[in-house]
C-alpha cells in the first residue's frame, strides 16, 4: 500500500492512478469511477468526457506528467485540474523538480502538487521547495519515518520566499536556458 503525504500529515489516497497497458489506447482505456488521475494521453483523447464526468458525478479530476512532459503539455487547461501529478521515474531524476517550479512559478498553478513513483523520503524538503505540497511514497518507505526526517531537515533549514517569475524568466526555464 502507498503512502500518501499531504499538508504534512499521512493521509487516505482516495485518486485512482491511470496508466495504460500495453494494449490499451487513451481512447480505449476504461475509466473507473471516482476521482482520476490520468496521463496527459487520455486528458488530450478524452477531454470532454472526462470534463462531463466532472460534472455529472463532482468526481474531481486530476493529471499526472511523466518526467519527459513539461508543464506547457498541460497549460491551457491547467485550471481545469484538482491535482497534477508528477512521475519520478527514479529517486535521483530531477526533472519532476523543475517541472514544479514552473507549475507554480510560471503558470501560477495554485492546486495539489503531487509527487509520485520513486520519491525519496529523505528529499521531501526539497520537493517541497520545488512546489509539491503533497507526495506519495513507495511502499517500502515508511511514511512517517520520511515524513518525521523531513520534519527535522526543516528545522534547521528555513525556507526563502520566491515571488512568481516573469513570463520572460519562464520561457528561458522552458527552452533551457535559465541562467
Amino acid at each position: 500500500m502507498l503512502s500518501l503525504i499531504k499538508q504534512e500529515s499521512v493521509a487516505v489516497d482516495a485518486w485512482k492512478l491511470l496508466t495504460l497497458a500495453e494494449n490499451e489506447t487513451a481512447e480505449s482505456v476504461n475509466l473507473p469511477v471516482g476521482p482520476l488521475l490520468v496521463p496527459v494521453a487520455v486528458w488530450r483523447a478524452r477531454r470532454r468526457e472526462l470534463v462531463e464526468r466532472e460534472y455529472a458525478h463532482g468526481w474531481p479530476l486530476g493529471v499526472w506528467l511523466a518526467a519527459g512532459e513539461g508543464p506547457k503539455a498541460i497549460a491551457d487547461d491547467i485550471e481545469d485540474f484538482s491535482v497534477i501529478a508528477v512521475h519520478f521515474p527514479k529517486a535521483s531524476d530531477g526533472r519532476g523538480c523543475f517541472t514544479a517550479r514552473l507549475l507554480r512559478r510560471c503558470y501560477g498553478y495554485g492546486g495539489e502538487l503531487r509527487a509520485f513513483g520513486d520519491v525519496p523520503g529523505e528529499q521531501l524538503i526539497s520537493l517541497r521547495r520545488s512546489g509539491f505540497d503533497a507526495f506519495t511514497l513507495r511502499a517500502d518507505q515508511a511514511g512517517l519515518l520520511a515524513l518525521d526526517r523531513a520534519a527535522q531537515a526543516a528545522a534547521n533549514q528555513p525556507m526563502r520566499l520566491v515571488p512568481r517569475c516573469p513570463a520572460s524568466e519562464c520561457r528561458r526555464f522552458e527552452t533551457g536556458r535559465a541562467a
